[in-house]
């Protein structure tokens, strides 16, 4: 059965192809190829790099100079795939998140990306979407569009199939009706192209962690270029060899810069991003990311979210003989009731909305002659009021009139002019349907003759018909995932359009906390900011909640210090979406305005899937945090192996040279970036309170520990170091002995990071296959260094013996692994 209700097959998919333009894809992937690697030349690292094995070759030390450049190239390597890897994952993800439309082809309705658009398609907007090209108007239904993006004007521009009022463009909104338009002009052709152009100079804002590791990197770096300086003058005034004093200056200088940090970041937010999207969540920045596991507070609709959204008729209210006709009585009626009648009447002739299509399936079903193809829709008044009502006016060509409204029950009996006796009894109605969890609309008619229609559809005399009563049962999986939310520390607020009645019952029977406490939209608008403020934390469910009153919550819970989540799925949620920290939008009931308006989307508009992404960001956060503390403990020793034995004047001063530096960073980036990124969520981390969003990596509080870490490190290196070379053995012994004591500390201090709470037997349990490939290699290579010749060399080292191994296995575990009881004289308290 054809899903397309209009009169147009729309293009072929011959004449798709026909019409698609050339796009060079190869062109771009090169380009960017050639951005990273030039990226990656311009490293100062890289740069150092090429600087000491220019040194070395000017110093005649051939094969040093060799190995060095085989370094360079591999650590190079390791650099340039990471933020490929990175770069590949974001690009995908722009790819899923690519604005979608609905278009007309080969005689169905389908949804493709915008980009796959061509001159000629016929696409489908209606209320809520953004226009996808410019195009001519060939049918629409009380069609309107806002085109304040390209004129400035904000009020709605009324579209018809006229020749002087049916051009639409790309970018507008559409804020009413439905309509189908031939599109004349795709892309850099659009009236909009020139925009876009523009958009795409801006730079997006950096999310504020990567601003605190680029002022810390930057801060390093300075500390650096000193350090470079004063070593490269102690080292010529005591030697006056140039050259050697510059090769120790560009080692120490090596040592200092953590480039591995922001790749490091980058590599975890890009993949972290990706993996969201394999659970279903596509994120639209990096920002995101880092800020999902801080999130504190979760504001969430009612309908789509914690229920089906698939709404069926469950009962029926008939004012005129006062009876309530419920799911029995309508499976049994052989004629249609006057409220599903008008109800159907009142609602869109193509149905998006769930409980339209529900009206419309009924009185399919139990009409006896099918009047909808004889009537033409002449006039629409769109949902509109506080309450909402809509309101649609139809005629045959006999110039018999329908003219139908629904909406909000409050709203209908207020324009239906009904006495206060009757809207009493009206109520108590609507309260025993709402206890039963039931969403209902109030159903009204009316005559009018003539075409000089009301401005205001609240100016119509309406006559009260009853009550249409909807269910839409809640989600399987909600009392679970509510209940995963509180553990997790984070509190939920439902902000609804549906009455606080209805709410509360089926937020009861989620398992929802606080579900008696509620607050109607036109209270708290009315209210003082203190009050509102007080509101946001107290009240757990806003009902009869429109724009500005949402929008009102959210920048309460964000003056509270709350890291506020928001879901929604329409126009009326935009201003929400785009105030929130974090705003989702739906992806399967969601209009592209709340799309555009969110930083995440949930693809099948699952909310266990938010969990889940908390869940990962929550990893994350925590994975890069032991990747920074690493890579601080492991630079410390480094940086003062380098400098301590110059500045106490030791007889062997310089005992590190590029080569071996280099050879750290091959071990260190791929553990910082690869391992740890890896690494799964910890067991603790879903029931612990959020972290403050302020919180920095670089504070003393996080970077306490990693310090110390790092100078027991050093004083386990430099101590053993200091005893040989006291008992009279070579630099040579000296250099091998505090070189595997640290490699050995690297081993152990990779074991031991994965956890600041759990111990080193619980962690080691952990499922990371990298764990063991990449210390096991390291471990190797160190064995090779110190017992290949070649590599002895090129290492300056010469072979230890069994005892003098031990000892530095002994002091690099006694180095690392005291934190082991840090760790549980914490659990313990």
């Amino acid at each position: 059965m054809s899903n397309n209700p209009f009169p147009f097959k729309g293009l072929s998919s011959e004449e798709v192809s026909a019409r698609k333009k050339d796009d060079v894809h190869k062109d771009s992937e090169q380009s960017e190829f050639f951005i990273i690697l030039k990226e990656t030349v311009l490293e100062p690292v890289f740069l150092l790099l090429i600087a000491s094995a220019a040194v070395y070759l000017l110093l005649g030390e051939f094969s040093e100079a060799i190995f060095l450049m085989s370094a360079v190239i591999l650590v190079s390597a390791i650099s340039f795939f990471q933020t490929y890897r990175s770069r590949k994952a974001l690009s995908l993800l722009e790819v899923l998140t690519a604005t979608k439309t609905k278009v007309i082809r080969d005689g169905e309705v389908k949804e493709i990306r915008s980009e796959e658009i061509v001159n000629g398609d016929f696409l489908v907007s209606e209320e809520g979407s953004l226009l996808a090209a410019d195009g001519i108007i060939v049918h629409c239904n009380d069609f309107a569009v806002n085109e304040a993006m390209l004129t400035g004007e904000s009020l709605a521009v009324s579209k018809n199939t006229n020749k002087d009022n049916n051009t639409v463009f790309q970018g507008t909104l559409a804020v009413s009706g439905l309509a189908v338009y031939e599109v004349t002009a795709t892309g850099a052709e659009s009236r909009a192209a020139q925009l876009a152009a523009l958009a795409k100079n801006i730079k997006t804002e950096k999310p504020p962690l990567y601003k605190q590791i680029l002022s810390f990197v930057k801060s390093m770096t300075l500390v650096g270029l000193v350090c470079f300086l004063l070593v490269l003058g102690i080292n010529f005034y005591q030697t006056n060899q140039f050259l050697e004093s510059l090769l120790s200056a560009l080692t120490l200088a090596m040592s200092i810069l953590p480039e591995e940090i922001p790749v490091a970041f980058t590599t975890f937010m890009a993949l972290g991003a990706w993996k969201l999207s394999k659970t279903g969540i596509l994120v639209k920045g990096l920002n995101t990311v880092e800020t999902l596991g801080a999130s504190t507070v979760i504001c969430i609709d009612k309908t789509g979210t914690i229920t089906e959204n698939r709404m069926e008729l469950t009962a029926v209210y008939i004012y005129k003989t006062d009876e309530i006709l419920n799911d029995k009585d309508l499976s049994e009626q052989k004629s249609l009731n006057e409220a599903a009648e008008f109800g159907m009447w009142a609602s869109e002739p193509v149905p998006f909305d769930p409980m339209e299509i529900a009206l419309h399936e009924f009185y399919k079903a139990h009409v006896k002659t099918d009047e909808r193809s004889e009537y033409k829709m002449i006039h629409e008044y769109p949902l509109g009021g506080q309450p909402p009502m809509m309101t649609h006016l139809f005629e045959n060509k006999q110039g018999n009139r329908i003219i139908a409204a629904k909406g909000a029950p409050e709203q209908i009996m207020e324009v239906s002019g009904l006495k206060a006796a009757e809207k009493e009894k009206i109520a108590e109605k609507i309260e025993d349907l709402a206890l039963k969890g039931y969403r209902i609309l109030g159903v009204a008619r009316t005559q009018f003759e003539g075409d000089s229609f009301p401005e205001n559809q609240q100016d119509f005399k309406f006559t009260f018909i009853g009550l249409l009563a909807f269910y839409d049962p809640p989600k399987h999986n909600i009392e679970n995932v509510f209940k995963q939310f509180y553990n997790a520390g984070i509190s939920v607020k439902i902000i609804t359009g549906d009455n606080a009645l209805t709410t509360s019952t089926i937020a009861k029977q989620c398992g929802f906390r606080d579900a008696e406490n509620t607050l109607e939209g036109k209270d708290l608008i009315n209210m003082s900011d203190e009050e509102v403020l007080k509101a946001a934390e107290t009240c757990n469910i806003f009902t009869r909640m429109f724009p500005e009153a949402k929008l009102r919550i959210i920048d309460a819970l964000k003056q509270k210090g709350h890291v506020v989540a928001m879901t929604g799925d329409g126009v009326n949620d935009s201003l929400a979406l785009k105030s929130a920290h974090i705003g989702i939008a739906m992806g399967k009931k969601g209009s592209e305005v709340a799309r555009q308006a969110s930083s995440l989307i949930l693809i099948d508009d699952d909310l266990s899937h938010m969990v889940e992404a908390i869940a990962i960001g929550r990893r994350i956060y925590e994975n890069l945090k032991k990747a920074i503390q690493y890579i601080i403990s492991i630079h410390i020793p480094i940086i003062l192996i380098v400098t301590v034995p110059l500045l106490l004047f030791w007889k062997y001063t310089n005992i590190f040279t590029p080569i071996h530096v280099i050879f750290l960073e091959l071990i260190m980036g791929p553990t910082c970036s690869i391992i740890f990124e890896n690494e799964p969520i910890e067991p603790n981390s879903m029931n612990k309170a959020p972290r403050k969003l302020s919180t920095s990596f670089f504070s003393f509080n996080e970077l306490s520990m990693s310090i110390i870490q790092g100078l027991v490190i050093t004083g386990v290196c430099l101590g053993l170091g200091y005893y040989y070379m006291e008992n009279e053995h070579t630099i040579a012994e000296v250099r091998t002995i505090i070189y595997s004591t640290l490699i050995l500390s690297n081993i152990f201090l990779t074991l031991s990071n994965r956890s600041f709470y759990y111990s080193v037997l619980t962690t080691i349990q952990y499922k990371n296959i990298l764990i063991p490939l990449i210390l096991s290699a390291s471990l190797i290579i160190l064995l090779l260094s110190i017992y290949f010749t070649p590599f002895q060399n090129i290492f300056q080292f010469v072979p230890l013996q069994a005892i003098d191994l031990s000892f530095c296995l002994i002091a690099a575990f006694a180095g690392v692994m005291w934190i082991e009881i840090v760790k549980f004289i914490k659990r313990r308290m």
